[in-house]
C-alpha cells in the first residue's frame, strides 16, 4: 500500500485547511484510516481516525470541535478538515492505514504551518 498525502501549507491563525490522503495499492475497505502529526523533538501522535466504514470515528482532545476526519471509499481517499486553526497545530501532518491483517503503513507526510 502506498499513501500519497496533499494539503498541507502555511495558513493564518484562525484559518482552515484540508489535507487528503490516497492509498493506492491492496487497500480496502474494511482499512483503518488515520491522521498523526509531530513536531520536532516530540512523538508522533492521533489527531483522528476513521473506520473502514467511516462510522466510527476518534479525535484528539485538541482536535475536536475544530477537525474533522472523513473518507471516500471509492477514491480510496481519507480527508482531514481542519478549522479554526492555532500555531500549535503547526506539524507534519501524517497519514496513516491500517489493514485487515494489522499490516500498517505511512505517508510520506505534509507540512501544515499556521503563523501569522
Amino acid at each position: 500500500v502506498q499513501l500519497q498525502a496533499s494539503g498541507g501549507g502555511l495558513v493564518q491563525p484562525g484559518g482552515s485547511l484540508r489535507l487528503s490522503c490516497t492509498a493506492s495499492g491492496s487497500s480496502s475497505i474494511g482499512d483503518f484510516m488515520a491522521w498523526y502529526r509531530q513536531v520536532p523533538g516530540k512523538q508522533r501522535e492521533l489527531v483522528a481516525g476513521t473506520s473502514g466504514r467511516g462510522t466510527t470515528t476518534n479525535y484528539a482532545p485538541s482536535a475536536k470541535g475544530r477537525f474533522a476526519i472523513s473518507r471516500d471509499n471509492a477514491k480510496n481517499t481519507v480527508y482531514l478538515q481542519m478549522n479554526s486553526l492555532k500555531p500549535e497545530d503547526t506539524a507534519v501532518y501524517y497519514c496513516y492505514l491500517r489493514d485487515t491483517f494489522n499490516a500498517f503503513f505511512w505517508g510520506q507526510g505534509t507540512q501544515v504551518t499556521v503563523s501569522s
